[in-house]
């Protein structure tokens, strides 16, 4: 929860924004504001104070504790022009909510943490827990010291100045070891622990059975990443409260599926109880993995049979695919999660053009690899072996990726062995039909005249379909140099279904500087206005021209209703 305070009209103002904006993220605290940011302090993880930051540094001083759990604090003047990160700009958060902040009231957020001025991510952002001397190593990575990776395996992180030698050290390992002065530890999401439980097993006796089997084995608790058991204990209160409080998910397999799994101790117990010879190690083995614990019985101090068992798994580190969708070219149509992928990758796969376009959201250190227009299948392949190897990649296509782009030819390379992320973005048919007015208002294809990967009899059987559905249909890669009659062919094939008089949409370039368009008929279309920039939108029989927008209405009665009352 956001607590939100004021002192002012004006500052309540803007803080009555911003709750309308986010009402099921925030709660106002009106009253004396030392009352307020008192209760605010103690009950919520992030404080957007509209106060003086000077103000809100007297009032939050005698309230701080500790870096790791103070909440995160904005300051945002009353003009609402700044949205300062004040306190906890890492660890609470408050560097995000400062610029979330921001473009929610229109203000400019203010960052003033040193790794972030510098776009370098901090240690403490990676998504690992973290331990360790994060100040003093940050500090090195700042002054340009050499820091050591010591990576036992290869979990992606983002791009980082990381060295084989240094005096300062970033280790990513899952055993517990106390983190030296220099060093700083990441806890990579490497261990499954799988669990079985008998009716009724208490979630202490659980949660000491998987305590006992890390601490004997060497490991930190800060890399489980799951616990894993049977279909038949997803419900059983003391596997269920083990993971709640070990702050992981609970992931639960069928018997057959378990039964399946080659595992060292298969028992008759679980085979009668739940239909597998196992259910602690083959629950942590079900993804593969390295047994590091096998199965192990809890310890009753009453020295009554045991009513748990566990196994722990460490499984292959995983790199990360996000598949990128850049959108049609305009930097405001670029989503903020895109941008937000882009720098978190280490490696960035695409076209060169496309590399252009974004080159300089991208953090120092982002290594690219770009190639020319022709090589979608390497540049697919390239970014999943560099997952495979570890590394968080950003596989960029212009529009949607997963439209007429680099998504489908990825996906078909990768496997389940890498983690993959779609990133959605604005394609140019849409952008087109922004442009014309409201073209796509009713059903819609969009179409490839592009044969170099699909035959000429297939495209030309799909535009018949289109057609003959009275379907309005949005035209991609219309027409080039070298190939000029495609288009013409397919605007032959609607015209046999609607009239000359069919609006037409040709854009050329949308979202970008050079941008052009027209509204056309289906008569009166000259295929010579088009090129491989151009989207081509062909409306339906209802589709009309009204005051010089492309409209295609949505059927409701009203509007027939009223068309046949002007007839």
């Amino acid at each position: 929860m956001i607590g939100l305070i004021s002192a002012t009209a004006a500052g309540a103002a803007a803080r009555d924004r911003l709750a309308a904006a986010w009402p099921d993220r925030t709660r106002v605290y009106d009253g004396p504001v030392k009352d307020a940011v008192r209760s605010a302090f103690a009950e919520c993880e992030q404080l957007v104070c509209f106060l003086a930051t000077g103000a809100v540094v007297r009032l939050i001083a005698p309230l701080l504790g500790a870096k790791a759990t103070d909440p995160g604090v904005v300051c945002v003047d009353e003009g609402g022009r700044f949205a300062v990160s004040l306190v906890g700009g890492h660890g609470g958060g408050a560097n995000e909510l400062a610029r979330a902040v921001g473009e929610s009231l229109a203000a400019q957020p203010v960052v003033t943490t040193a790794t972030d001025a510098v776009g370098l991510p901090g240690l403490d952002t990676l998504g690992f827990p973290v331990e360790g001397s994060v100040a003093a190593v940050s500090r090195a990575l700042l002054d340009g010291e050499p820091v050591a990776l010591r990576a036992e395996s290869a979990w992606p992180l983002p791009p980082l100045p990381l060295a084989q030698d240094g005096a300062h050290v970033v280790r990513v390992t899952d055993r517990a070891v106390e983190p030296a002065g220099n060093e700083v530890l990441l806890r990579p999401p490497s261990l499954v622990v799988g669990v079985g439980a008998s009716r009724g097993a208490p979630a202490d006796e659980v949660l000491g059975l998987v305590e006992d089997a890390l601490r004997d084995a060497g490991l930190s608790p800060r890399s489980i990443a799951e616990l894993a058991t049977v279909d038949a204990k997803a419900e059983e209160p003391g596997i269920v409260t083990a993971a709640a409080r070990l702050g992981v998910p609970l992931v639960t397999y069928s018997a057959g599926e378990l039964a399946g799994i080659q595992v060292p101790n298969p028992s008759d117990a679980p085979r009668t109880a739940v239909g597998t010879p196992s259910v602690a190690e083959a629950a942590a083995l079900a993804r593969g993995g390295e047994l590091l614990v096998p199965k192990r019985k809890s310890r009753r101090p009453d020295g009554r049979p045991a009513m748990a068992t566990c196994a722990v798994v460490r499984r292959p580190a995983r790199g990360r695919l996000a598949v990128v969708g850049l959108g049609p070219g305009a930097r405001d149509l670029l989503t903020p999660r895109a941008k937000a992928e882009l720098r978190r990758a280490a490696v960035l796969v695409g076209l060169d053009q496309y590399v252009d376009q974004i080159r300089d959201l991208l953090r120092p250190g982002t290594r690219i690899l770009e190639s020319g227009l022709g090589a979608e299948e390497e540049r697919a392949r390239t970014a999943v072996a560099e997952a495979r190897a570890g590394h968080a990649v950003a596989l960029i296509g212009s529009g949607d990726a997963g439209v007429y782009a680099m998504a489908s030819p990825a996906l078909a390379e990768a496997s389940d062995d890498i983690d993959v992320i779609g990133v959605p973005g604005v394609t140019a048919a849409l952008a087109a039909g922004a442009i014309l007015g409201a073209p796509l208002g009713h059903d819609h294809v969009s179409i490839s005249l592009s044969d170099l990967h699909t035959p000429w009899e297939v495209i030309e059987r799909r535009v018949r379909a289109a057609a003959e559905a009275d379907i309005v249909v949005t035209f991609y890669n219309p027409r080039s140099r070298g190939r000029d009659w495609q288009l013409p062919k397919a605007l032959a094939i609607l015209a046999g279904h609607r009239e000359p008089t069919t609006p037409v949409g040709v854009v050329r370039n949308a979202s970008r500087p050079d941008e052009s368009s027209r509204l056309t008929t289906l008569g009166a279309l000259d295929p010579a206005w088009v090129d491989m920039m151009t989207v081509v939108t062909v409306g339906n029989t209802a589709t009309r021209n009204i005051a010089g927008r492309m409209v295609t209405p949505r059927g409701y009665r009203w509007q027939e209703s009223a068309q046949k009352e002007g007839k």
